[in-house]
């Protein structure tokens, strides 16, 4: 990748490069004339609920505008509303979200939507990136862009996702936990998760600039199990600061993570019949329990690299329709472009509805096999650890000792010198001590 665009758009610490006030506006003549090449007249922003978004927001119309794009503000929507929003609105070429997903309230970062409600290609984001570094002489100075704010972004975007369900006045509402992680869905939630078709108690659902993300969200959901506990929930569900990745909590408290949301959901669709090719597309991280899994309820599975983003790309090359990571990031492509946390809670929500089952009980679809990760520090000339004999005979070893009762990832970090080892086998112990040999073997050797 170039200096700027990592695995998710921009992203760093606020205020300090690259996440400043001067590459947020040359990011916004970037894709504004991106806009303008493709005849379109405006560009969605919208963001989250750190402090820093006001600031990089108005650099970022700014920018915009002065290419002669016109800027259409959403206030503070999920992700996924920004894609949704770019694609139902007439002549909106891009959309651009001011967020750090999951990360602590000092960090912003900006995403890019394209046309069609997609993530940017390799390609694109290296035009973009040549334009924001390199001195721009194309800006038209002869016609500037207004700005305008979309007054009902999230009553729009709600009602998007609610059409698609058949939730009518149920003979009970199930009773949910929603944990908001103070984040882009605080707003959103309660027009979808509403009183009329649920029995909803909302934590964490009180911005204030800084709280976003601290202790709470998917990424710490101890506060939404204790809460489903204490009120005999039926469910609990727990959003990242963007709402772009939903982590369940079952009745019993236990957390349901995205390789058994997408095993629960695959299992659905394929008995309704609604499981085109027959393809569910996960990352070279899921679990071994959902391989087995999707084995057992003879569904194709397509294995890609970490991140939404090839996800989505294997996807569209197999003509999958459901796909997604263990972290929580699911796309539905029948439903949306792009991976969205309050429509893959509603598709769990149907699927419970659909079967009566519980949430405990559909999870046993699969069995989570335990996983160790361990990370080993390496020089930076990241030689390669399957030419070095001892380390590629550890692995080897380990392998054959699990057999199809577990299996082995090793690979390099893409921001640190790290070396990264996971080792997933049928109890703890053995998974522990198998990660171990392999990560002595990468002491020994480099």
């Amino acid at each position: 990748m170039g200096k700027l665009f990592g695995t998710d758009g921009i992203r760093g610490r606020a205020n300090i490069y690259p996440i400043t006030c001067e590459i947020a506006l040359k990011t916004g003549q970037a894709v504004g004339l991106l806009a303008k090449k493709t005849g379109q007249k405006a560009i969605v922003i919208g963001k989250d609920t750190r402090e820093s978004c006001d600031m990089l927001e108005s650099a970022l119309a700014a920018g915009i505008a002065s290419v002669g794009v016109n800027v259409l503000l959403t206030g503070v929507i999920p992700t996924p509303g920004v894609a949704y929003l770019s694609t139902c609105l007439d002549g909106v070429g891009a959309g651009i979200v001011i967020s750090a997903s999951h990360n602590p309230y000092h960090d912003n970062g900006i995403k890019i939507f394209g046309q069609g409600g997609v993530k940017l290609t390799d390609a694109q984001e290296e035009d973009i990136e040549s334009c924001i570094l390199g001195e721009n002489k194309n800006v038209p100075r002869t016609i500037v862009g207004r700005i305008s704010v979309i007054p009902d972004s999230c009553e729009t975007y709600s009602r998007f996702l609610l059409k698609k369900f058949p939730f009518r006045k149920p003979d009970r509402k199930l009773k949910l936990i929603i944990d908001t992680s103070n984040g882009a869905a605080y707003e959103c939630a309660t027009l979808v998760f509403n009183k009329k078709l649920f029995d909803t108690v909302f934590i964490h659902n009180q911005p204030d600039g800084k709280n976003i993300n601290d202790n709470c969200g998917s990424q710490h959901t101890q506060d939404v199990s204790s809460q489903v506990l204490n009120k005999k929930a039926d469910i609990g569900l727990a959003f990242d600061g963007d709402a772009d990745r939903l982590i369940a909590v079952d009745e019993t408290g236990k957390k349901i993570t995205g390789d058994r949301i997408l095993g629960i959901c695959a299992k659905y669709a394929k008995a309704k019949n609604v499981l085109d090719n027959n393809i569910v597309v996960s990352t070279i991280m899921s679990n071994i329990g959902l391989v087995n899994a999707l084995k057992t309820l003879r569904i194709n599975h397509e294995i890609t690299d970490v991140g939404d983003r090839k996800v989505l790309e294997r996807m569209q090359e197999t003509n999958a329709t459901i796909g997604g990571e263990d972290s929580g990031h699911m796309i539905f492509l029948k439903e949306h472009s792009t991976g969205d946390g309050m429509l893959t809670a509603l598709k769990l929500l149907e699927v419970m509805a659909g079967t009566g089952k519980s949430l405990s009980e559909l999870a046993e679809v699969m069995t989570v096999y335990p996983q160790i990760l361990m990370n080993e520090e390496v020089d930076a000339s990241r030689p390669d650890f399957t030419k070095i004999p001892i380390i590629a005979a550890a692995i080897k070893e380990v392998e054959t000792f699990l057999g199809e009762q577990g299996r082995v990832l090793v690979r390099y970090s893409g921001t640190q010198p790290l070396l990264r080892v996971m080792v997933e086998g049928p109890k703890e112990d053995i998974t522990r001590e198998c990660c171990e040999k392999i990560c002595q073997a990468i002491r020994d050797s480099i």
